[in-house]
C-alpha cells in the first residue's frame, strides 16, 4: 500500500511535524489490560467479545500465569458482547469438562446446548467476575455460566440483559430480515435476555428506570420476587428476569456528577489537556516514573497542576465552579491521573490508575482475602 504523508500542527512546536504512514490493516483489540494486581492476583479487563479474544484470552492468562498469578479478577463491565464462540471459550477455561455453559431453546427451534470441554488452563484458583449495566450478551453468558456453577463470585451491578438468538432470512429484493428465533439461558435456566411484555418503549427505557427505583443506586442489593429465584450448582440462591445478579452489590457513585464535570470531561478538555501536559513534561516523567504502577503510587494532582488545568478549561471557556469542583474534585483528580498515565505509557495504565481507587475493584481484591468464597461456595476449582 502507498504511503501518506500527513503534517501534524502541534502546541510549542515552531512549524508543523511531517510525519510518513503506510497504510495498513489496524487491529483491534479486546483484551484492554492485564497485570498483576497482587503477587497472587491477576487481572484482565476485555472490552469484547471479537474473532482474536480466544487468542487474547489464553495468551494473557499464560503471561499472568508465568508471574505467578493464582486468583483472577476478570473485568467485563461496559463490555456489550460480542461473538458467542468467543464467550463459551472464555468459560471453558474455567470448567472443567461436561458442564453446561450456555443453551438456546425457541418455540419452533429445540433446545442446543453448549458444554465446556475441560482442556481449560484456569481450572483452579479464585474467579472474580466485575459486571455493570453494560455488560451485554457474551458477557452475561460467561458471568451467568461461572455464577451457576459456582465457579466465581460476581461483583457489581446486574447487568444489561441482552439473550436473543436471531436468524437472517435473505428476500428476493437482496435485501435480508433478521428474525428472533430462541432466547440464551444459563445453566440453571435462567433467561438472560429481560422482558418485553411492557412495550418497546419501556424496554428502552429500562435503564433510566434501574436509576429511577433505586436499583442502580440504592445501598444494597435491589430484591427481587420469589418466582425469579432459580438455585446454582450449590444450592445459592440466584435472580432471573433479565440480566445477571451479582453475588455483591456495587452502587452507582453519582456524588461527583456535576454540571461542571461533565463539560470538562465531554468536550474532551481532560484529554486534550493530558496529552498538553504529557508532551511538556515527558522527559522528566520518564525519568522519575519507571512504570504505572511507580506513577499512581508517586504522582499526584498537586496544586501547581489543578491551576494549570482550570487555565486550560477557562480558555476553552470552561469556567471553574467552586461548588461543583468541590463535589468532584477527588474523582475528575484520578480520571485526570489515569488519562496522563495512558498518554505516557500505554492504555493499560489508565487501567492501573483508575482501578486503585474503585470500589469494585477494591471490593474484589478484599473478598479475595477474606473468608468470603467459603461463605458464598464458591468453588476454587
Amino acid at each position: 500500500m502507498p504511503d501518506v504523508k500527513v503534517y501534524i500542527e502541534r502546541n510549542g512546536a515552531k512549524k508543523n511535524l511531517e510525519f510518513k504512514i503506510t497504510r495498513d490493516v489496524i487491529p483491534l483489540y479486546s483484551v484492554d489490560a492485564k497485570y498483576m494486581a497482587e503477587p497472587s492476583t491477576g487481572y484482565i479487563r476485555v472490552s469484547k467479545f471479537a474473532a482474536t479474544t480466544t487468542e487474547e484470552f489464553k495468551l494473557a492468562l499464560s503471561e499472568l500465569g508465568k508471574q505467578g498469578m493464582k486468583n483472577l479478577i476478570l473485568d467485563l463491565r461496559g463490555n456489550g458482547g460480542g461473538y458467542l464462540n468467543a464467550a463459551i471459550d472464555m468459560a471453558n477455561e474455567f470448567l472443567p469438562a461436561n458442564k453446561l455453559i450456555v443453551y438456546t431453546e425457541g418455540r419452533a427451534y429445540p433446545r442446543q446446548d453448549a458444554m465446556s470441554v475441560g482442556n481449560g488452563t484456569m481450572k483452579e484458583g479464585k474467579i472474580i467476575i466485575l459486571i455493570d449495566e453494560g455488560s451485554a450478551s457474551a458477557s452475561e453468558i460467561v458471568t451467568g455460566a461461572l455464577q451457576d456453577w459456582d465457579r466465581a463470585l460476581v461483583i457489581g451491578r446486574r447487568s444489561f440483559g441482552k439473550g436473543l438468538v436471531q436468524r437472517s432470512f435473505n428476500l428476493p429484493d437482496g435485501s435480508a430480515m433478521r428474525l428472533t428465533v430462541s432466547r440464551y439461558y444459563t445453566p440453571s435456566g435462567r433467561s438472560i435476555q429481560k422482558s418485553y411484555e411492557e412495550g418497546l418503549e419501556a424496554y428502552h427505557n429500562e435503564l433510566n428506570e434501574r436509576y429511577r427505583d433505586g436499583e442502580l443506586t440504592a445501598d444494597t442489593t435491589f430484591h427481587y420476587p420469589d418466582s425469579l429465584t432459580f438455585y446454582t450448582n450449590a444450592k445459592r440462591i440466584v435472580y432471573g428476569g433479565g440480566g445477571i445478579m451479582p453475588d455483591i452489590y456495587i452502587a452507582l457513585d453519582t456524588s461527583w456528577a456535576t454540571d461542571y464535570y461533565a463539560e470538562v470531561v465531554g468536550k474532551g478538555i481532560v484529554n486534550q489537556f493530558a496529552i498538553t501536559y504529557v508532551n511538556k513534561n515527558r522527559d522528566q516523567l520518564n525519568s522519575k516514573y519507571a512504570d504505572a504502577f511507580a506513577f499512581n503510587k508517586n504522582f499526584n494532582v498537586d496544586t501547581k497542576l489543578w491551576n494549570e488545568f482550570f487555565a486550560y478549561a477557562e480558555a476553552d471557556s470552561v469556567k471553574k465552579d467552586e461548588a461543583q469542583f468541590a463535589l468532584c474534585e477527588q474523582k475528575l483528580g484520578q480520571v485526570i491521573k489515569a488519562v496522563i498515565a495512558r498518554d505516557l505509557f500505554d492504555f493499560e495504565a489508565y487501567w492501573v490508575v483508575s482501578n486503585s481507587t474503585d470500589e469494585a475493584y477494591l471490593k474484589a481484591l478484599e473478598s479475595l482475602s477474606d473468608d468470603t468464597f467459603n461463605k458464598m461456595k464458591i468453588a476454587t476449582k
